[in-house]
């Protein structure tokens, strides 16, 4: 007689992950195919933009369904585009109502989807802590997002401008976090003032994403290098020379140098800085 155990029956936990990302998904899409046919059936343009603004969030909420999805494969990701997305959706879902600027100060930084993926839980959940839970009083709310690689270490800073005294203790939250931070070899420190609240998330690169990041590295390298020799040789040129060269070879005018702000120390600037 065959005796099957419990486990026999037991689906992967990427099966179940998928399978209930897919019944979610199709829960947001039946509310936005609700939301559409009242649109339409609506009387009165206050009618009508009300709906529209249910239709967009649903929309945003659906965007960020849709990038806190488990990836499928091992290909290597950019987890500075990745976070950039996830940051769009959220502001459509979330931000933009409560008035709330996100900014993204962030280099290429390609890591394993898995690995990517919980980078991408972590920054949600902080971002969304911080929306929920900051009291900004008579400033204007800012979240930065700060995405560097120092060697072979990765950090990501959250902060917001928000002051501490209203922050309810997300106990189950911070363990969740701590506990996907440690998936990744890392940790996460929190720091508080009276007008921020920053939290650092470190962790080590793989070695298959340390030879990767450590090629790009060197090919930046010798780009600078190889502007900065052309450079000198427009600089030895004669004159008429020069203008000649430089019509030839226009450069980009820099932008007007931003006024400096507490938060804004945090961010280098060679850095991409993008504010949502």
């Amino acid at each position: 007689m065959l005796v099957l155990s419990q486990d026999s029956h037991r689906l992967p936990e990427g099966v179940l992950l998928r399978e209930s990302h897919h019944r979610v998904a199709d829960g947001v899409a039946s509310a936005l195919d609700l939301v559409s046919a009242a649109i339409v059936r609506a009387e009165g343009a206050e009618a009508k933009a009300v709906l529209n603004d249910v239709a967009s969030l649903l929309h945003g909420h659906a965007e960020v369904h849709l990038m806190l999805a488990r990836p499928q494969g091992e290909a290597l990701v950019d987890a500075a585009a990745h976070v950039h997305k996830l940051g769009c959706a959220m502001r459509r879902s979330r931000l933009d109502g409560m008035r709330i600027q996100l900014i993204f100060d962030t280099e290429c930084v390609p890591l394993q989807s898995e690995r990517c993926w919980r980078l991408g839980l972590i920054v949600h959940d902080l971002i969304a802590t911080a929306a929920k839970h900051a009291c900004f009083d008579a400033r204007a709310g800012e979240i930065k997002v700060k995405l560097t690689r120092r060697g072979a270490l990765v950090n990501c800073v959250v902060l917001d401008n928000g002051s501490r005294s209203v922050r309810s203790d997300a106990g189950r939250r911070v363990r969740i976090d701590n506990d996907l931070a440690r998936s990744l070899g890392g940790r996460i420190e929190q720091g508080f003032g009276t007008e921020f609240t920053s939290v650092v998330l470190s962790f080590p690169l793989t070695e298959r994403e340390r030879q990767t990041n450590w090629g790009m590295a060197t090919r930046r390298m010798r780009l600078t290098r190889s502007l900065k020799a052309e450079a000198a040789d427009t600089a030895s040129l004669t004159p008429s020379a020069a203008v000649s060269h430089q019509a030839n070879h226009p450069v980009a005018a820099k932008p007007d140098p931003k006024p400096s702000d507490p938060l804004g120390q945090l961010f280098s600037p060679p850095n991409r800085m993008v504010a949502l």
